[in-house]
């Protein structure tokens, strides 16, 4: 009897250690993955049994976090050169490679023709336009240029109203806080976004291809270095490319 019970509570131990000590990993995504980051994290649980812990933000704010300390495994970048950065500056196990380039799109939750964005965004009726955070997020700095491109920036220059993120500038633009604005294309034709409001395609000789970096970061070379070297493979595997691409990005 003392045998049957002795098996019985090393068995309920075993399955509540269990969990405890599944592998997992933290990661950094910029904020314009947010949306297909969602169907990559569950791919990737799927194949590997590995949880992930993803922290979304700008790309500038997630290097400074790093340079801080912050314990982060992998780090999803809107570009290359944050990366490229920590790469230099010993914070990263190896040099960025590019998982996608993303697209830049002009959002609006109002009924606005956005044949003729540009001279829109001029208008007497276009009074608040969003646009993340060009020190901190790369699709903020391209959307600057789209705008000296086109011609209109010193325009609207004084509407210019900016998320520290893409994810605060979507914030902006569907809480209608702001009447248009510059967003990822992966944010539109998302599932949970499809749909609401209208949008166009900024040019694409407007602004530089942004090409968006994934690198190892040093904390998860030195505490998890297999987990991440499983997810870093797997943002190159068919099934990640499939579903960046279902999320408007261009593949390398």
């Amino acid at each position: 009897m003392k045998n049957k019970f002795a098996l019985l509570l090393s068995l309920l131990l075993l399955g509540i250690a269990g969990p405890a000590c599944a592998e997992s990993l933290t990661v950094a995504v910029a904020a314009n993955v947010k949306y297909a980051f969602d169907d990559l994290q569950d791919a990737f649980r799927k194949e590997s049994g590995i949880d992930i812990k993803p922290i979304f933000s700008s790309s500038g704010k997630i290097t400074a976090q790093v340079k801080s300390g912050a314990p982060y495994d992998v780090f999803l970048s809107a570009d290359m050169e944050y990366p490229k950065a920590l790469h230099r500056e010993g914070f990263a196990a190896a040099a960025p490679k590019i998982y996608g380039y993303g697209s830049l799109v002009v959002w609006t939750m109002n009924d606005y023709d956005l044949r003729n964005w540009p001279a829109l965004m001029g208008s007497a009726g276009v009074n608040k336009i969003a646009i993340p955070n060009p020190k901190l997020a790369p699709y903020g700095r391209e959307a600057l240029k789209a705008l000296r491109y086109l011609k209109v920036y010193e325009a609207v220059e004084a509407k210019l109203v900016y998320g520290e993120s893409v994810g605060q500038t979507n914030q902006y633009i569907h809480s209608r806080a702001a009447d248009i604005g510059f967003t990822a294309k992966s944010v539109v034709v998302s599932p949970e976004m499809k749909g609401q409001g209208k949008w166009v395609d900024v040019p694409r000789d407007a602004y530089e291809p942004i090409a968006q970096g994934v690198v190892i970061l040093k904390h998860g070379r030195e505490t998890n270095a297999a987990a991440a070297a499983k997810f870093y493979d797997f943002l190159a595997s068919a099934k990640a490319r499939a579903i960046f691409q279902q999320y408007g990005y261009l593949l390398p």
